[in-house]
């Protein structure tokens, strides 16, 4: 469909940013790390019950705090566009809401809050509006998206189960352009680990494996295959990369530390990389312990695999008309700069995926913050995406 200059100034004058704001802070207000989440999406069920909306909260393979899933159908069969929004905030310090000069403060103000609250107050305007006339609009809230502390099970259980649309837009934090393709990514912590348990720096045997030297060992290997991966042919994505980020061992300044734990994550630009990602790691921390004489192993936790979004598609025109609607522009493409629940739904679900959500700051810190007018821009923006995408654009 056309999205008329009528059209557009029906959904300027629906989005009301004081009720926006309300909803946000409601959601700061309830502390939800990771696997905790339980209080937070409570809430948002009760938001979005009061508004009047029929919620549903399956389980999604996390009991303790069951997903929420709201649907608005417009009566008329047409495609599904899906709000995924997760709820859970980085294990940091809480941060109580609060607003100076219309900006947004506190815990999950910019990842992501913010952007479920401007998806809920979209969800609002297209019901109050009547204006969605075909199709429908899905949103979903749920815990375990913050790695390593969540492993993605509700959102693989969502997708299981069928809540899932035919496109789907997340509101993090990334507002400058569509992402057209991102890496696949995985934690890992390897562990080295020896016979002999920990002891005095001069009770250890001449022939005793040194952990620390077999753990700087290992982090100069994983540094070389890094530096190897820096060189492969650039794509979309950009390049393949590993990074090291934590090294522990010992627990004294003058004890021969029994084992030494490396941890860091693996990118990847091609779809369905992992599989060769893991047999290579595997391979390189096998050679490191068989030089050592050590035992080795290596936790791998799987945050989505890479994916490509296709520029010419449906989806991807029914947003770029929103944003020149919206903005008197459309936005360029780029890579995907970090890993969301996006790509399990481009992998898993195989639908295209737009993660695109208030330009905000201090995400995974303990200073979050989002304009107040850019969580009433994105949803604008999120409910003419609707109206494009479900009227077939």
């Amino acid at each position: 469909m056309s999205i008329t200059q009528a059209l557009v100034e029906a959904i300027q004058n629906g989005v009301q940013a004081d009720r926006l704001l309300n909803t946000a802070v409601q959601l700061i207000q309830e502390p939800s790390p990771t696997r905790n989440a339980g209080q937070a999406l409570d809430k948002l069920a009760e938001i979005l019950e009061e508004a009047g909306f029929e919620v549903q909260r399956p389980e999604a393979d996390w009991p303790s705090a069951p997903a929420v899933v709201v649907r608005y159908d417009s009566g008329v069969p047409g495609p599904t566009l899906q709000f995924d929004c997760h709820l859970d905030t980085v294990h940091l310090p809480f941060v109580p809401p609060r607003v100076e000069n219309g900006v947004l403060y506190g815990s999950g103000a910019s990842d992501m809050k913010g952007g479920t609250a401007a998806a809920v107050e979209a969800l609002r305007v297209l019901r109050e509006t009547g204006m969605l006339s075909r199709g429908s609009v899905l949103l979903t809230g749920h815990d375990h998206h913050e790695g390593p502390w969540g492993d993605k099970r509700q959102v693989r259980a969502l997708i299981r189960d069928g809540f899932v649309g035919d496109a789907v837009l997340l509101p993090e934090y990334h507002s400058r352009w569509i992402p057209r393709a991102g890496k696949g990514m995985a934690i890992f912590r390897i562990t080295l680990e020896r016979e002999l348990a920990p002891m005095h720096e001069i009770h250890r045997p001449a022939d005793c494996p040194d952990m620390i030297a077999a753990g700087i060992d290992l982090v100069a290997r994983l540094q070389a295959l890094g530096a190897r991966l820096d060189q492969s042919p650039s794509t979309p994505a950009g390049v393949d990369s590993l990074f090291v980020g934590q090294m522990h061992a010992g627990e004294i300044y003058n004890q021969s530390p029994q084992l030494c734990q490396v941890e860091g994550t693996r990118r990847w630009t091609r779809p369905g990389g992992e599989t060769e990602a893991l047999q290579e790691l595997q391979a390189l921390l096998d050679q490191c312990a068989e030089a050592h004489s050590t035992k080795a192993s290596m936790e791998w936790s799987l945050q989505g695999d890479a994916f490509q979004l296709d520029e010419d598609g449906a989806f991807v025109r029914a947003f770029q008309d929103a944003h020149v609607a919206e903005t008197g522009s459309p936005l360029p493409f780029g890579g995907k700069p970090f890993i969301d629940d996006g790509n399990l739904y481009a992998g898993w679900a195989g639908v295209p995926v737009i993660t695109h959500g208030p330009d905000a700051l201090g995400a995974h810190t303990v200073r979050e913050e989002v304009p107040v007018a850019e969580l009433a821009r994105v949803a604008r923006l999120y409910a003419l995406t609707a109206m494009a995408f479900c009227h077939g654009a």
